[in-house]
């Protein structure tokens, strides 16, 4: 979500992206795990075949700086990486998806938004949305409209069980 934001070789992922970014910064409803911040720098500063990194190492320290001072950021504990742990080895996740997961579950999210997982699951007491995927709907942050989550953001409405509705990964 994160990268997708300056990577113009998919405008419509751009958009949706911002929008989704946008919406989250204003609702108060999204919360950026710390890995993806780590994931950001390193994907937005790669050198790709054929083009320049997306932003320049400066740039994208700078944009760290921004989404720290504009959304909650999720730091990892002990709790969050045996999690992972259990993430990996019952859900069959990589590696970085297990934490992906095991933050919001820790933290008691009630969603992800993210490509990266099966749309509409869910994984323990959090479900996956994707809002880039081609007949995945509305996820619970996009569909939600009263006061407000994806990783930054006014007074942020709580779900349900009293639980911010997501977490943004890269």
């Amino acid at each position: 979500m994160l990268v997708y934001r300056f990577d113009a070789r998919y405008p419509e992922k751009q958009r949706i992206a911002r929008d989704v970014l946008h919406r989250g910064l204003r609702d108060d409803s999204a919360r950026i795990p710390h890995q993806a911040l780590i994931e950001f720098v390193s994907a937005v500063t790669r050198t790709r075949v054929g083009s320049d990194p997306l932003l320049s190492a400066d740039e994208a320290r700078h944009e760290v700086e921004e989404l720290m001072t504009q959304f909650p950021i999720l730091y990892p504990n002990a709790a969050i990486v045996r999690s992972a742990l259990l993430g990996a080895a019952g859900y069959r996740f990589s590696w970085f998806d297990a934490h992906f997961w095991a933050y919001a579950e820790h933290y008691g999210l009630e969603e992800i938004v993210s490509e990266d997982f099966e749309h509409g699951r869910l994984y323990g007491s959090v479900r996956v949305s994707n809002p880039f995927g081609e007949g995945c709907g509305r996820s619970l942050f996009q569909q939600r409209k009263k006061g407000a989550i994806t990783r930054a953001l006014d007074s942020a409405e709580l779900g349900s069980a009293g639980r911010p509705r997501a977490a943004v990964p890269t």
